[in-house]
């Protein structure tokens, strides 16, 4: 009689956890560079001014 044994995984391994890791923070430093770009910056505080003075 064959006794089959069923794995379920809860979660990542160790290398998949590592490669996830590597990859939220590749993605969080292009975010980081796209959002302090000079053009992104400028227009940022353009829309920050604009919702203090009221204007649309």
């Amino acid at each position: 009689m064959l006794a089959l044994v069923v794995r379920r995984d809860a979660g990542m391994v160790t290398s998949e956890y590592a490669v996830g890791v590597i990859a939220a923070v590749a993605f969080a430093a292009v975010l980081y560079k796209v959002v302090t770009s000079g053009q992104v910056t400028e227009e940022l505080q353009g829309i920050v001014g604009r919702a203090l003075n009221g204007q649309t």
